[in-house]
């Protein structure tokens, strides 16, 4: 009689094992792992260079030797009856025994599912990703990615040779979610996926979309993350967050791109947790604004092309450490502010692009989808699951890291579907125009979400056009950022004060311009990394005239900036008055500081941020209309400017005065709105910062003599190339 194949015994489908064999099969635990067949319970496991394999108890105990049926290396066996089994494996140099992966029933439930697939998942990366966690007593890692159109998804990694045969995934009833759990695989492993795309291609591996955490580049894979909480601090914090960051708080923010503020060959965050964080506090900033701190494979970017969007950047430390660095700022009394970038994504080939052999996360066509500017893929935010994907991203820094604010990044070009596009190179909207419903409706559900489950937590647009009510709610028809950055207000001023004073008195308007529409948006007044390099020269660089000048010409305009409504930013460095435009790959130039006139404009820094938080009328109504005052605007002759600043009715009043020539100004008439005594509080000629040391002798007494609309007034002396503060207490 003929002894009975394998395949009837076993109850294999042939073709499915060729298919497992082949890496092929899109259903694996339909063929490996245990199942029943008639009255026996069979175990198939396909192991490529395994000797032999035996199916064991949890005591050791030998059940039953598996058929090696192939010399591919797969193996199939009898249990006596249904239990609990190991794998003794015999490689050709080693035993393992391990849980098999295809005994585990599925562990993500229908409505992460559910949520994922509507786009409403807000703890994103806890259902997708890799997580340690203890299944029926057996550690390992689940790990599951949302790859709705390949054929097979395998994970792969130093655990199994990097062999994309060996654990397939299963996919979770058309979810596109694919799903495995790896017993004993645990925290620091790297791996990535291998894909099968829609068309029956190989892709290239693919890190994690989700992963917590990942390798240094220029290696690429993602690595399973601890899953130990971080024992945070700043709980008192977090509660009173909200009224540190509303709109009548002060807001003076420190710009840092991490690895170029000081080298270091340690963990980055802590040596910015031990040197920057008091460096920002005894300069009076209330924030840090950090570069992008997600993953990103070319520096050379810095960070504005991040493939990472769960993980903080590798190159700069350990997710632990980034977040022992928030705890130290928040322990200081300093806010967190970090660069999002959801308009737009390398092209990386173990990124997102073409995740799956389709555009998944990108718009496939170019026309929409690709960045003309930044060689770079644009999110379709028209897609559930995209939008979702993003909105998550933000929330995990903020969450997770107990960010305090999300700088978000090229708004316009998600407003705009003809964003730096010439006539047919974009797709117009359903009603033939050129707004981006899709990236609005995504910028207002993020704004709400992040709102709705962070309170004190805010948005900040880098937008450039005069889209409307960028700073609105979205309950008024807003997009729901807390702030917006003032270009228009940053580009007139530096045209303004790049000019020779001889001309300025042609370019009167483009200081006064912009309080036309100075509280139509609540701003932020930047000085950013973006106008310090790419031949833009340094902001001390910008200055005219000789060096003297050069340097009174910078404290002048720092001092206007802090005294004009709307909150601070200065990028690293522009405090100290760098000479060289910013290298990414270098340090700031802190030998500077040893020079009189470099530590006097970061003396002068110190003592603006300080008159602004104490000085309530400084940023009290930094978004009202009524908490500024034109007293001169209209002096061009001589390039003078004078302005009130109003808080509350018993808040003290500070007056503003510009000299912007080289040339003195004394006995210069000023109305005022307040009679009685008027303090200097701040003049940026003074000796301690490199000045003329000219000035009003630390105060003017107002006099009876009507001017501008008032009926008293101070007598001033206007230091050349200069701005004074004075202060008048109720």
């Amino acid at each position: 009689m003929k002894a009975p194949r394998p395949a009837d015994d076993f109850g294999l489908d042939m073709a499915a094992v060729e298919a497992i064999v082949a890496g092929r099969s899109g259903d694996p635990f339909g063929v490996l792992g245990p199942h029943d067949v008639g009255k026996s319970r069979v175990v198939r496991v396909f192991l490529p260079s395994a000797n032999a394999v035996a199916a064991i108890s949890t005591s050791g105990e030998v059940l039953t030797q598996l058929q090696k049926i192939n010399d591919a290396g797969f193996f199939v066996g009898k249990l006596p009856r249904k239990q609990p089994y190991r794998l003794r494996i015999h490689w050709p140099n080693a035993i393992e025994e391990v849980e098999d992966a295809y005994a585990f029933a599925p562990l993500l439930g229908e409505l992460d599912l559910h949520l994922i697939g509507e786009g409403t998942h807000r703890s994103l990366a806890d259902a997708l990703g890799s997580h340690v966690m203890t299944v029926d007593g057996v550690q390992g890692t689940r790990f599951a990615v949302w790859a709705p159109n390949a054929r097979r998804v395998s994970v792969v990694g130093d655990f199994n040779s990097w062999d994309g045969r060996r654990n397939p995934m299963r996919t979770r009833n058309g979810s596109g979610v694919w799903e495995i759990f790896l017993p004993r695989v645990g925290a620091g492993q790297r791996y990535k996926y291998e894909i099968i795309g829609a068309h029956g291609e190989l892709l290239p591996l693919k890190a994690d979309p989700c992963a917590r955490q990942a390798e240094v580049p220029p290696a690429t894979a993602s690595i399973v993350a601890s899953p130990e909480p971080f024992t945070w601090t700043d709980a008192n914090w977090l509660v009173e967050r909200a009224a540190r960051q509303a709109t009548d708080s002060p807001m003076s923010i420190y710009e840092v791109h991490a690895p170029s503020w000081l080298k270091d060959d340690g963990d980055l965050w802590v040596m910015l947790a031990q040197r920057l964080v008091p460096y920002v506090r005894a300069l009076g900033f209330t924030h840090i604004e950090l570069l992008p701190v997600t993953q990103h494979p070319f520096s050379g970017s810095w960070g504005y092309q991040p493939l990472g969007l769960f993980a903080p950047a590798a190159q700069f430390g350990s997710p632990d450490n980034f977040a022992a660095f928030v705890d130290r700022c928040h322990a200081e009394g300093i806010g967190v502010i970090v660069d999002w970038v959801p308009a737009h994504f390398p092209t990386d080939a173990h990124g997102l692009a073409r995740f799956d052999g389709t555009a998944l996360y990108e718009h496939a066509d170019p026309r929409e989808g690709f960045h003309q500017d930044w060689n770079t893929f644009i999110y379709n935010m028209g897609r559930n699951e995209v939008r979702g994907f993003l909105i998550a991203s933000g929330l995990e820094f903020v969450e997770r890291f107990h960010v305090d604010a999300l700088r978000v990044d090229a708004v316009a070009s998600m407003l705009y579907r003809d964003y730096s596009r010439k006539s047919g190179e974009w797709i117009p909207n359903v009603h033939g125009g050129r707004e981006n419903y899709e990236a609005i409706h995504f910028l207002r559900e993020m704004n709400s979400v992040l709102h709705e489950r962070n309170p004190g937590a805010i948005a900040i647009a880098e937008e450039s056009t005069a889209f409307p009510q960028v700073s609105r709610p979205t309950s008024q028809g807003g997009l729901g950022f807390g702030y917006k950055w003032n270009m228009g207000w940053m580009h007139d001023t530096l045209r303004y004060f790049e000019k020779d004073p001889i001309y300025r008195k042609w370019h009167h308007n483009d200081i006064t311009f912009g309080l036309l529409y100075a509280f139509s948006e609540n701003f932020v007044l930047p000085f950013s990394h973006d106008e310090v390099v790419h031949g833009k020269r340094s902001m001390l660089g910008k200055m005219p005239g000789d060096r003297w000048q050069r340097f009174a010409n910078l404290r002048a305009c720092y001092a206007l900036m802090w005294g004009h409504p709307g909150k601070k930013l200065l990028f690293m460095g522009c405090e100290i008055a760098e000479i060289r435009e910013w290298n990414y790959q270098g340090e700031l130039d802190w030998g500077l500081l040893g020079d009189h006139a470099h530590a006097g404009v970061q003396r002068l820094i110190g003592d603006l941020n300080r008159v602004y938080r104490t000085c309530k009328c400084l940023h009290r109504r930094d978004t009202e209309p009524n908490g500024f005052q034109w007293i001169v605007g209209d002096d061009s002759a001589s390039s003078v400017f004078a302005f009130a600043r109003h808080g509350n009715e018993d808040d003290a009043v500070v007056l503003v005065v510009a000299n912007l020539t080289p040339t003195p100004q004394h006995g210069y008439r000023v109305g005022v709105p307040r009679g009685g005594h008027w303090t200097e509080i701040l003049n940026s000629d003074a000796d301690i910062y490199g000045g003329s040391n000219m000035g009003n002798g630390g105060g003017v007494t107002a006099s009876s003599n009507a001017a501008h609309g008032f009926a008293q007034s101070l007598e001033l002396t206007l230091p050349p190339l200069s701005v004074i503060f004075l202060r008048h207490d109720r």
